[in-house]
């Protein structure tokens, strides 16, 4: 089977996914009269719902090119790839709550697990996907380097360990946490994707 009709679900999970991030972001109603004090008020204190959006874009755009280049060199599907991606839908499709999640109780912990352990289950099935496909060349060209391959995998662990990290500090400094997922965009830009 060929892997066209996953690029294509996996193309509009993503895009509707990423959209209704949106959705989180709206001003409490307020009366008429609204002075230009008032709408700074309301305006800066949606700044965790503001960060919550731009880091949860980020991540599924991150999310999405990885699994764009794994699509390039993945030139076959069986029944086990399929269900693999599938699920891996199914948590990027739960990205918009969790998001949600977080910019409305920043300050709480459990919401940071959540959405933490979002990304690691994301990160941890694209890694899976991955190594499936590779393993013995079972989807690839046989040809496909080897160094490409290993730094494929390498670059999927980068987003496991930043989120268990995150996880792990959510209990301590559940505030801070999110920021901690700016390093997946640095950490795999260090590692170059040689295929």
């Amino acid at each position: 089977m060929t892997t066209h009709r996953i690029e294509a679900l996996v193309d509009g999970v993503f895009a509707i996914a990423m959209t209704l991030l949106v959705l989180n972001l709206a001003l409490p109603e307020v009366g008429k009269g609204l002075t230009h004090a008032a709408l700074d008020d309301l305006l800066f204190g949606q700044a965790d719902k503001f960060f919550s959006y731009a880091i949860s874009f980020i991540l599924l755009a991150i999310f999405w090119i990885k699994h764009h280049q794994q699509s390039h060199f993945i030139k076959r599907t069986n029944g086990q790839h399929l269900w693999i991606n599938v699920f891996f839908l199914m948590f990027v499709a739960l990205i918009p709550f969790s998001t949600s999640l977080v910019g409305d109780y920043n300050n709480e912990s459990l919401a940071h697990i959540f959405f933490g352990a979002n990304i690691l289950i994301l990160a941890t099935i694209l890694s899976f996907n991955w190594f499936y496909a590779t393993n013995h060349h079972r989807l690839v060209d046989r040809d496909l380097d080897p160094r490409g391959i290993s730094e494929g995998k390498d670059k999927g662990l980068v987003a496991v360990v930043v989120s268990i990290l995150a996880i792990g500090l959510s209990f301590v400094i559940p505030q801070i946490c999110s920021y901690i997922y700016i390093l997946i965009p640095i950490l795999q830009g260090v590692i170059r994707w040689r295929p």
